[in-house]
């Protein structure tokens, strides 16, 4: 029998820790689903209207050189905001699987009523898009920095 751990992360591991790793990677995967639409979003062009101080939005490069050309205040408040979503915001429903924030003020729990089975599927399709959404902004970036350009039809 082929082993599911290879790196023999979880081993001697119990369903508290396992269930924290899924958590994790779950959002991970979310995280990166919304870094894939925002590369794309930036270098198609588009950008939020004003300024952050003293640097118009329209001046700020699209992909990796935005972090450097930001102000140090707006890289600053995107950690905060970060913080604030982590600490105070996104908060595990108790008893419940790996991701389900629906103990949140904010509404992130099901818009829809679906059979667990449904469930099942739906909580499996959302892990899988999130591993794939992690390869797609790593090969993003890593394209980015050998020649410039993150998208291959834009070669």
């Amino acid at each position: 029998m082929q082993s599911q751990d290879p790196l023999g992360l979880l081993k001697n591991a119990d369903q508290e820790r396992f269930d924290r790793l899924r958590s994790v990677e779950i959002k991970h995967g979310r995280v990166c689903q919304l870094a894939f639409l925002g590369y794309l979003t930036t270098w198609s062009g588009v950008r939020l209207p004003g300024s952050l101080g003293d640097v118009p939005m329209a001046d700020i490069p699209a992909g990796h050189a935005a972090v450097f050309k930001v102000p140090a205040f707006g890289l600053l408040q995107i950690l905060l905001l970060c913080a604030v979503l982590e600490l105070g915001f996104w908060k595990q429903a108790e008893g419940s699987f790996p991701g389900d924030f629906s103990a949140s003020p904010l509404p992130v729990g099901w818009f829809a009523d679906y059979s667990e089975e449904q469930k099942y599927d739906l909580r499996g399709k959302e892990l899988n898009q999130g591993r794939a959404a992690m390869m797609g902004i790593l090969g993003l970036m890593v394209h980015e920095q050998l020649n410039g350009k993150p998208f291959i039809f834009w070669g």
